[in-house]
């Protein structure tokens, strides 16, 4: 079911009737209820894969909540009665049982989405190395059901289960609430990827109805729609028609199908997630903000500081410090800064772990190479960058130009080109073809550009009234985003005179109703990172 389609705005509108004139006690279950149908109907075998996570999960941290509980109580009975060492072996040992449920629970759900999702992929590889031996016999791939947003909800449940691991907070032991924190149906598509302690104070919760909240979350749904169908799903046409004629679309439509996929990336996956949000927020559901304007970052870094914020914090603090933290990695760290040097060796574990964040970030996004070569361009940019932060403050200081409009601007502008640039690699979808694009957008410019001013970017399947269109609605997004750091917009527009209030909603409506890319000669297009 599309965030976009008619059917899920009649749902959402069943499900709001509903939510606030039952009983408030019964608006969980209710949630609950609406999540499963929502996953149902985009595919009633997507249930299965859901419901054994959320089982396996449930029953590995309510063991070890019993573990640590049963600990608990014994020491507190046995407290007089047992030496230091006495309960330091009694703890470890109820450690090491803990642990064993973490495991096992870690292995057998990273196990299933690595079966679903990357078995084909390895198959590929297999047959690829078969070829070059050249033998006939390959092997045959499987016909796989790969569950709507597997990754999003696989990895929100394991950090709740390893949170619970870290005692940072005690299971669940309320079955069905624990179900409705792993299958909240308006992040299950793209994420974000919530905590357990974030989510469930307010999922959990009774609401009454609240007039102000209502409509900020509809106008965060319509903000939404504005960005995937006015923006997203009108430039799409270009982005396909490009991408998908290599041999014909070089140059400087390089360039342009670059950046355009950047917009569209953007547009389409910041709108889905002000929909989640607003959804959530119409049901007095609080989710995390994912965005915080990666496009005016100055630097990498710091534009995936912005970017997907919950998937980067979840990898910083499930793979990055666990990794650079541990015993293996200190003793390398330390045999490193004796033996290479403390240069080296200080910064021989960051390099290890943030390859292997970024080498799961690259595989996470999608089984084939392209993702992962993506994921460690984006490490050796950052590792580089990092490593010349020294020289740019030196610059910087000698030049004067920390904090001044024109050199703001040149950073921003760099940071988007570096990152279009990169997803290259997402366009084409094919290693060598990426580089050979990538070259070509230089080496052939110039054959190209007369005959993109001489109807050119007519013959990508957008018309004059497309692009006025996608212009306008660029700025009007461009000057959301500036004012957004002045605090909120919706909250600065509910303080207009109601005239000015309802002339701008009303008028962002009618541009979505009017101007969205949908109808006869567009599809409808699912979000972008529901695939992930």
């Amino acid at each position: 079911m599309l965030f976009t389609s008619y059917g899920f705005l009649g749902f959402i509108a069943v499900l709001f009737l509903l939510y606030y004139n039952i009983p408030k006690r019964f608006q969980w279950p209710l949630l609950l209820a609406a999540s499963y149908l929502f996953y149902a109907i985009a595919n009633p075998k997507y249930l299965i894969y859901i419901a054994v996570t959320t089982v396996s999960t449930y029953f590995a941290a309510y063991k070890m909540q019993q573990i640590k509980e049963r600990q608990d109580d014994y020491l507190a009975l046995h407290k007089k009665g047992m030496n230091r060492e006495e309960k330091k072996a009694y703890k470890q040992k109820n450690k090491s049982n803990q642990r064993k449920w973490l495991i096992f629970c870690l292995l057998f759900n990273f196990g299933i989405l690595a079966v679903v999702k990357y078995t084909n992929f390895a198959i590929a590889n297999i047959n690829y190395l078969i070829d070059k031996t050249g033998q006939e016999q390959t092997l045959p791939f499987l016909n796989l059901v790969l569950p709507m947003g597997i990754s999003f909800y696989t990895f929100q449940s394991m950090s709740y289960l390893i949170d619970v691991y870290r005692s940072k907070y005690k299971a669940e032991y309320n079955f069905g609430k624990f179900a409705l924190f792993v299958s909240f149906f308006p992040q299950l598509v793209q994420g974000p990827i919530s905590r357990f302690d974030d989510l469930s104070k307010t999922l959990f919760s009774e609401h009454a109805f609240d007039k102000k909240q209502v409509s900020f979350g509809l106008q965060r749904i319509l903000w939404g729609f504005f960005k995937k169908l006015v923006i997203a799903d009108r430039i799409l046409v270009g982005v396909n028609t490009i991408i998908r004629n290599p041999d014909q679309y070089q140059g400087v439509f390089v360039l342009i199908g670059m950046l355009f996929y950047a917009f569209e990336l953007y547009a389409d996956f910041t709108g889905g997630i002000d929909i989640t949000i607003g959804v959530a927020q119409v049901l007095g559901v609080e989710v995390k903000e994912n965005f915080i304007r990666p496009y005016f970052s100055k630097s990498i870094k710091e534009y995936w500081r912005r970017w997907h914020i919950t998937m980067g914090t979840w990898f910083t603090d499930y793979i990055f410090y666990p990794i650079s933290v541990s015993q293996p990695m200190l003793k390398l760290s330390r045999f490193s800064r004796k033996y290479l040097g403390e240069f080296i060796g200080k910064r021989l574990p960051v390099y290890l772990s943030s390859g292997v964040v970024w080498f799961t970030t690259g595989i996470w996004h999608g089984a084939s190479w392209n993702f992962i070569v993506w994921g460690l361009m984006n490490y050796v940019v950052i590792m580089i960058s990092q490593e010349f932060e020294p020289f740019y403050a030196q610059f910087h200081k000698k030049f004067q130009v920390e904090g001044k409009f024109g050199f703001r601007l040149f950073q921003v502008i760099r940071t988007i080109l570096l990152m279009s640039a990169l997803r290259l690699f997402d366009c084409y979808r094919d290693v060598p073809l990426t580089f050979q694009m990538f070259g070509n957008m230089f080496t052939k410019f110039h054959i190209t550009v007369t005959e993109l001013f001489h109807g050119g970017l007519l013959q990508l399947g957008l018309s004059i009234a497309d692009y006025i269109v996608l212009a306008v609605g660029l700025l009007i997004l461009t000057a959301v985003s500036l004012a957004q750091r002045n605090g909120s917009v919706r909250e600065k527009i509910a303080k207009k005179p109601i005239v000015l209030r309802y002339t701008i909603w009303y008028g962002l409506f009618l541009i979505v109703l009017i101007l969205g890319a949908y109808g006869v000669g567009y599809d409808a297009s699912q979000f972008i990172y529901n695939q992930f």
